[in-house]
């Protein structure tokens, strides 16, 4: 029924951060939820996960081939540290492996900044989709830094009209409604490490933000209903609504499954099943977005 365009799974456990599960993990929760494949992606930056081997994944993907589909991943300062470093030569090696993406990349370093702007140049060159995950701090975090208003994304998108992008954190989806306060876009870390509770704007949807106009305007950009998409889409479901039938076409379900902790729900997987079943979705807008749209940008 669902494709799984976003989860993670370490080929043995880690022992602190999040608790990332197997290969087999991972299709356990598949088979519970009704989830039929998915799609696996490597992390490679170290801002606060281990890093894993692309191999690693594609080994575990070669166990399933049913089941499990690989992205592979490059952090962007690998090979030189440089704006220039040839990072296609292993973007090709591991798109001739197999991979269908680029991801999820997350290194705290700004959108617009050189070396990063080289790998999606080298994705674009290559052919593969990119996936990344957002922050709103330089610093003390994890994922891509842009402004308020994702000016860094939009220049990415205007410099490299070839290649497509998966939005997928916090950042890009709290920008749907126009923002009270840029803190509104991701939770923070005190200085004990304890994450602050996230302050999710509330209530319906007053005036649109950035991420349907960029929708709108820049056909490569694409976005992942994950959790992330379910925080901000669930507080006005005329809203989500209207969001989800205009870009059928360009919405992917995704589960960003990455805790093998049983109590963790799917919001967004059930979100979408009650839409259907309440007729608030057309059959067809629910299979693209399950589905039908994640067979066709990765053949899967």
């Amino acid at each position: 029924m669902f494709i799984d365009i976003h989860a993670h799974a370490y080929r043995r456990p880690v022992p602190f951060v999040t608790l990332f599960p197997t290969a087999e993990q991972v299709i356990e929760r598949y088979d519970r939820d009704g989830i039929e494949k998915g799609i696996l992606l490597p992390i490679v930056n170290p801002e606060i996960y281990l890093p894993q081997a692309n191999e690693d994944i594609l080994d575990m993907c070669e166990k399933y081939p049913d089941r499990l589909f690989p992205f592979c991943n490059i952090d962007p300062r690998a090979l030189t540290n440089s704006y220039d470093a040839p990072l296609d030569r292993l973007l090709r090696y591991y798109r001739d492996k197999g991979c269908r993406g680029v991801g999820e990349i997350m290194p705290n370093l700004p959108f617009m900044h050189p070396m990063v702007q080289n790998l999606f140049k080298h994705a674009q060159d290559v052919g593969l989709p990119v996936s990344f995950c957002g922050s709103d701090q330089n610093g003390g975090d994890f994922g891509l830094y842009d402004d308020p208003g994702l000016p860094q994304l939009e220049h990415t998108l205007q410099k490299f009209p070839n290649l497509v992008v998966l939005g997928h954190a916090h950042t890009l989806w709290a920008e749907v409604a126009r923002l009270d306060t840029p803190a509104q876009r991701k939770t923070t870390f005190r200085p004990d490490g304890e994450q602050v509770g996230f302050l999710m704007p509330e209530g319906p949807v007053k005036e649109e933000g950035v991420f349907p106009k960029l929708l709108r305007r820049y056909p490569n950009l694409y976005g992942e209903l994950n959790d992330s998409a379910w925080t901000f889409l669930q507080r006005d479901h005329d809203y989500a609504l209207k969001f989800v039938t205009e870009f059928q076409d360009r919405l992917l379900f995704a589960t960003d499954y990455c805790n093998v902790d049983a109590q963790v729900r799917f919001n967004m997987l059930e979100l979408l099943l009650k839409w259907r079943e309440s007729k608030k979705i057309s059959e067809e807008i629910f299979n693209k977005v399950a589905r039908e749209n994640a067979i066709k940008l990765f053949n899967v």
